[in-house]
């Protein structure tokens, strides 16, 4: 846990930069009946009964330093799927040319170097390995993770809703990123290591 406040707590470096990731899955679902608008006099009317459409992806990376957040959605999350999305995250041009980037998730068995290695070319798979440095939120404490707070708002301001394909999803999720980076929508962490120590002190294993 200290592992992954100290690089919250830490000033910000030059050539150095801060991420948290995670994914979640996400349910598409249409209408059976069509929806009756909006009109005078009459708000618009949703009958009850829907269909599973399937489900999605939504991979998302939140920058500690710049405010900003990016979403990826895909149809699974496999090894290989995180690779893809951590290069696709890397080739961007505020990350390319970090030196070191230093990465906040959670311990799922995908996230590791070995899915870089399993999916990638052996030669960017070793240069993504150079860059990128894991700190692994513990077992139980997602909350560690601002990527979890992210995804919070995505729920309530945009998956709040049937979206009934994958295509209106990346139109959806799109826009509502699009939207709260324009905004500078930004994280405040305040929980300290010191906190840590005090608050959850009974949590700790000094064995």
């Amino acid at each position: 846990m200290e592992d992954v406040l100290e690089v919250y707590n830490t000033l910000p470096q030059s050539g150095v930069r801060r991420l948290c990731m995670d994914e979640r899955p996400c349910q598409l679902i249409g209408d059976v009946y069509t929806p009756l608008p909006m009109k005078p006099g009459s708000v618009a009317k949703l009958d009850a009964e829907y269909e599973k459409k399937g489900t999605c992806v939504a991979f998302l990376a939140y920058d500690i330093d710049s405010g900003e957040r990016y979403v990826w959605i895909n149809k699974t999350r496999t090894k290989k799927d995180y690779a893809e999305f951590i290069d696709i995250l890397c080739t961007n041009d505020q990350y390319a040319g970090a030196e070191k980037i230093l990465l906040i998730q959670d311990n799922l068995n995908t996230h590791g170097y070995g899915s870089l290695y399993e999916n990638l070319p052996i030669n960017r798979a070793a240069e993504l390995r150079r860059k990128i440095e894991f700190h692994f939120t513990p077992k139980h404490g997602s909350w560690l993770n601002a990527a979890e707070i992210e995804f919070s708002a995505l729920s309530r301001q945009c998956l709040d809703r049937r979206i009934p394909s994958m295509e209106k999803m990346i139109e959806e999720v799109e826009a509502w990123q699009n939207k709260r980076n324009q905004l500078k929508v930004k994280v405040s962490w305040s929980f300290t290591v010191d906190m840590a120590r005090d608050k959850l002190k009974r949590h700790y294993d000094f064995r």
